[in-house]
């Protein structure tokens, strides 16, 4: 089945389809569209789960690939090839499994205003174009699924998000939190894909001297890594840098990222955590560095400098913050800062890093905002001063609470410790045409950074969830976690210990195919 291309393309459109379908069902019936909706994102996530399953670990190059000469747009030379190798196995899982779960958690848990059909159409959109984003190996084909995700994020902020009041900066307008968020987020990430799209462009055209020699086909043009270079190539890669820093975001375009997480309804914090920010991280490790090897020695003391930045920047930003969702929004710019170190040393050990780091931040991170969403919608309020004693009034919540916090400051045996672990361990050693002075001293902020990351989510714990409750909580009947809670959160929280103790279930999956890119597309050697 997963052959020809044709299970692959059943992962990816499926969601779609199911959106469809759920167009079709009268608003009136509510389960009915629950139960399409999860029907159809449970076949996608089962399929992966089988091409994960039969997948040949041994190999290192793409599988349940169509052939490379599927036309789709015949004018430009563009095709319908899709794969998928250990790099973007791990992620298409994470997607599948992210996209189910937060259709389980939205079972009854609906944002105001309750629109279950509108809603769960948006989730399956966004659920195909974040796995067609991981599949994709045509730069034409890469860009249309990179900007699906663009139109239903916007509108679940738009339409379902915090309804505050806040002041425009120069204009001095007030409001809704909503509308500025969800209007920063189109402009931000539209600023950057213009960029990427100009830079997929400019290879096409150096691609080959001929309409028929050139080509978007991302294989083929890593093969061609030759044929650009030069300043030629520095534009280039300035473009492509521009619109995948933003989507990660890195520092200092990550302005986007708190204000977006904040307004968001759950599930819309969820998957932008989860899966959306991967989007710009693996569009670094597919597209920038293998097709362009050489820039990619040039610009990787930059992106190494701005990735500690952040991740310092993040920690510091976490320790004034009041908001428990801002706080984790904002812990999000540090977390994708190590993914970023771990690209920027060009090394198989730092990129092996970055894969891991990419699935423990989706899994840790979406989990934190679905436990933060479940209290917000319980005590109304994010303020973290008018809270306290969670532990003794919600101990279940509480208990899950400190569990992911402690997975997301980088607890060893749990996900989030290999990420940070590995990316500071090939900053002592990085690629052998960069400097090794330099990459150490990131590696000595890197490590500073962990250890405020440890105090700001434990500053967050100790004012939560210990402690007396506040007389506003000690007379209110505060459920703990209810069954529909439970069955979202149990995977991941399985997920975390797991992947914590055995780490070989991504490295498995990358280290040949990381290894293999790095021989046979790069011109550096990695380690």
């Amino acid at each position: 089945m997963f052959e020809d291309g044709w299970g692959l393309s059943l992962i990816v459109f499926l969601p779609v389809v199911g959106a469809g379908a759920v167009l079709l069902i009268p608003r009136a019936q509510e389960q009915a569209q629950k139960l399409t909706a999860l029907l159809f994102a449970g076949a996608s996530f089962a399929l992966s789960v089988f091409l994960a399953i039969g997948f040949d670990y041994g190999v290192a190059g793409f599988q349940a690939n169509t052939a490379a000469d599927t036309t789709w747009i015949g004018a430009i030379n563009s095709h319908y090839h899709i794969g998928v190798d250990g790099i973007s196995l791990p992620l298409l899982v994470l997607s599948t499994l992210m996209t189910l779960l937060s259709i389980v958690y939205s079972w009854n848990h609906w944002p105001e205003p309750e629109n279950p059909k509108a809603f769960l159409v948006l989730i399956l959109v966004l659920a195909t174009g974040m796995a067609g984003t991981f599949v994709a190996l045509d730069l034409i084909l890469f860009f249309v699924f990179f900007e699906v995700v663009l139109l239903p994020m916007y509108f679940m902020i738009g339409i379902w998000g915090d309804k505050n009041k806040v002041k425009l900066p120069v204009v001095e307008r007030v409001v809704e939190m909503r509308i500025y968020a969800s209007l920063k987020f189109f402009l931000f990430t539209l600023f950057g894909s213009a960029f990427m799209l100009l830079g997929f462009l400019a290879l096409y055209f150096r691609s080959g001297d001929g309409a028929a020699q050139r080509t978007f086909d991302i294989v083929e043009l890593s093969m061609r890594s030759d044929l650009f270079t030069g300043v030629f190539a520095f534009w280039v890669f300035a473009a492509l840098f521009l619109g995948f820093a933003v989507k990660v975001p890195m520092f200092p375009f990550h302005t986007w990222l708190p204000d977006a997480h904040t307004a968001a309804p759950t599930v819309g914090s969820v998957l932008l955590a989860a899966i959306l920010l991967k989007l710009g991280t693996y569009g670094f490790v597919r597209i920038a560095l293998p097709i362009l090897p050489n820039e990619a020695e040039e610009w990787a003391w930059f992106i190494g400098v701005l990735a500690v930045i952040g991740i310092i920047y993040a920690s510091l930003a976490c320790l004034a913050q009041t908001d428990m969702k801002r706080l984790i929004a904002f812990s999000s710019v540090g977390h994708m800062g190590f993914v970023m170190l771990g690209i920027a040393t060009l090394t198989d050990i730092g990129i092996n890093a970055a894969i891991i780091g990419m699935v423990a931040h989706g899994a840790i991170t979406g989990m934190l905002f679905f436990v933060v969403g479940s209290m917000s919608h319980r005590y109304h309020t994010r303020d973290m001063a008018r809270l306290g004693g969670n532990q003794k009034l919600m101990p279940i919540m509480g208990g899950i609470f400190g569990f992911v916090a402690m997975a997301s400051l980088g607890l060893p045996g749990l996900a989030g410790f290999w990420g940070e672990f590995m990316a500071l361990l090939a900053s002592w050693q990085p690629a052998a045409a960069l400097s090794t002075d330099l990459f150490r001293t990131l590696m000595v902020i890197g490590a500073v950074g962990t250890v405020l990351t440890a105090g700001y989510m434990l500053w967050m714990l100790q004012r939560v969830n210990f402690g007396e409750p506040p007389e506003e909580w000690s007379s209110h009947e505060l459920h703990d976690v209810d069954k529909w809670e439970m069955a979202a959160w149990v995977p991941l929280l399985a997920g975390i210990l797991v992947l914590g103790v055995f780490p070989r279930l991504v490295f498995g999956a990358t280290n040949d195919a990381v290894i293999e890119m790095i021989e046979a597309g790069w011109r550096f050697v990695g380690g």
